[in-house]
């Protein structure tokens, strides 16, 4: 992949649903371009992308009890994989992933909360109909399938109305500040809802 499509830098807002953020830069492509490359048929609604997975290796939470659905999957509609501002990224901060950030490539999602970024993708499906996905699995009422960044739906749990910014230098720092819909990024996706 990294010699298939053009590298390119983006630097975007990343928003947590448990309502905190910060700005990141990732290196990767356009989703867009992967799907150019594959040319889906028009059955085509929905994306899968299925995280690695191996019971001997990846070992954690719930893996010997078979209590969560592993492997980690997430979804998006076609269109929103069509965005221009959807990307897959191989880095961060100018080198190559390491494994804790979501090694070989990952999803990056700016206009959605960050578990909808799944990490050390294996497979891309496209698929009929809307798959299932990870989180939306485990609790549907706090983890929707579209996900996106929404100060006025607030989390069973907490408000979404304000976050907590993270900025970077020599005294780490919060800042409270109101949650922007869709993560800020609104005339660049807000056509894909009705």
């Amino acid at each position: 992949l990294q010699t298939k499509f053009p590298i390119e830098e983006r630097i975007y807002r990343f928003r947590c649903v448990e309502a905190w953020s910060m700005v990141l830069p990732w290196i990767g492509f356009p989703m867009k371009a992967l799907m150019t490359a594959v040319e889906p048929t028009s059955e085509a609604k929905f994306v899968r992308f299925t995280s690695y997975y191996d019971r001997k290796i990846t070992t954690g939470p719930g893996i010997h009890l078979g209590s969560l659905p592993w492997p980690y999957t997430e979804g998006l509609s076609v269109e929103e994989m069509a965005n221009e501002l959807a990307f897959f990224a191989i880095g961060i901060y100018g080198h190559l992933l390491p494994k804790q950030h979501g090694a070989p490539i990952r999803m990056v999602v700016p206009w959605k909360y960050g578990f909808k970024g799944a990490k050390s993708i294996v497979k891309v499906e496209f698929l009929a109909n809307q798959p299932a996905t990870y989180w939306n699995t485990i609790n549907s009422y706090e983890y929707d399938f579209e996900a996106n960044v929404n100060p006025n739906k607030p989390h069973p749990r907490w408000s979404q109305a304000t976050e907590r910014f993270i900025s970077s230098g020599p005294n780490l720092s919060w800042e409270k500040r109101p949650t922007l819909p869709y993560n800020g990024y609104g005339e660049y996706v807000g056509g894909l809802y009705g």
